[in-house]
């Protein structure tokens, strides 16, 4: 089951962020041959969508980086959003592990 979080993005601007995978008895999650990819949409309905760039940078840290450049955020409209993270293991089976709303923020310079 996922994690739920809400992540806030200034439009116009570089956005990053880690998110590390603990398993129940809060042990890291070795991520090791395991894939990461994110999306966003407007609502959970729509066609259109965002992705983010996702990293793994050292597996047995279960940490995930996952990122959107300038020219990403100040493409989307001020507002609020959805998305999720999931990572996809070696053998294929995939699990989401993080949720939420994800707010943009409107800027004037960009």
């Amino acid at each position: 089951m996922a994690i739920y979080a809400n992540l806030v993005v200034d439009q116009g601007t570089d956005f990053s962020s880690f998110v590390t995978l603990e398993d129940t008895s809060g042990a890291i999650v070795d991520l090791t041959g395991y894939t990461a990819a994110g999306m966003i949409r407007r609502t959970y309905l729509s066609t259109s969508s965002t992705s983010f760039t996702t990293s793994i940078p050292d597996p047995t840290s279960g940490e995930i980086k996952i990122q959107l450049d300038a020219t990403t955020t100040g493409a989307m409209k001020a507002g609020r959003y959805v998305y999720d993270l999931e990572i996809t293991s070696s053998g294929g089976a995939v699990s989401r592990v993080v949720e939420g709303q994800l707010e943009v923020n409107p800027g004037v310079t960009y």
